[in-house]
């Protein structure tokens, strides 16, 4: 059986995962979201009490750990962290942590093990150019740096937790340069990809514009 890849990459905030998580549900896919694995060794990381600026400990704690998807949530050692990942101190330190060469390693050996024999959709940042490059269709989703700050202060603000936009806005700066400069697969477009601007945008224009670029490209892709 020929098994489909669709990857999406993007910025944080820019909408990337919630596309995908509604796509794989749409065409049936499995949905891996790359970003979450380095945000359970975040979590691992930070519950051990390692410091940010031990690699070598940082390295040890990722190679002893268990990651995996199972039923729409990630489970870190047996156990799911679905809301854990994405508490405010994950926020802080997983850019950190995700730009370690060998802790990248072992996270892009286990996405493709766990993506093996399935049709699957992936969103990170390095997924079609790392992970998948031969992915069947690619996309690039961003947004301007004011519209991800809005939607991750509103998030925050739903929770029931006190923030202030400048702050988050700042976060995402520094992660974008982060990301974008590390030397290990650094985040950015593949050659291929299909860029799209999310700003402005609701879910539902976004998805409706990934989809018929999909039927467009059809390569056996099935969307009813």
């Amino acid at each position: 059986m020929d098994y489909k890849v669709i990857a999406i990459d993007g910025p944080a905030g820019a909408g990337k995962s919630t596309i995908a998580k509604k796509l794989s549900d749409i065409i049936g896919y499995t949905y891996i979201d790359s970003g979450a694995m380095y945000r359970a060794v975040t979590l691992k990381v930070l519950r051990e009490n390692v410091s940010l600026s031990n690699t070598e400990m940082m390295i040890a704690v990722a190679e002893k750990t268990v990651i995996d998807f199972k039923d729409n949530s990630i489970f870190l050692d047996g156990k799911a962290v679905n809301n854990e990942i994405r508490e405010e101190s994950i926020n802080k330190s997983v850019s950190i942590i995700a730009a370690i060469s060998e802790i990248r390693k072992l996270m892009v050996n286990l996405q493709r093990k766990i993506s093996k024999n399935k049709n699957v959709v992936m969103d990170g940042r390095d997924v079609g150019t790392v992970i998948f490059p031969e992915a069947d269709i690619k996309f690039y989703i961003t947004a301007t740096v004011d519209e991800r700050a809005d939607r991750r202060y509103k998030e925050f603000i739903q929770k029931g937790c006190a923030v202030d936009i400048q702050d988050i806005k700042s976060q995402i700066e520094k992660r974008d340069h982060i990301d974008s400069t590390r030397a290990d697969s650094p985040l950015k477009a593949a050659s291929d990809a299909i860029m799209i601007d999310t700003t402005g945008k609701s879910i539902e224009e976004v998805l409706e514009e990934v989809i018929s670029h999909i039927k467009i490209k059809g390569g056996g892709i099935v969307v009813i």
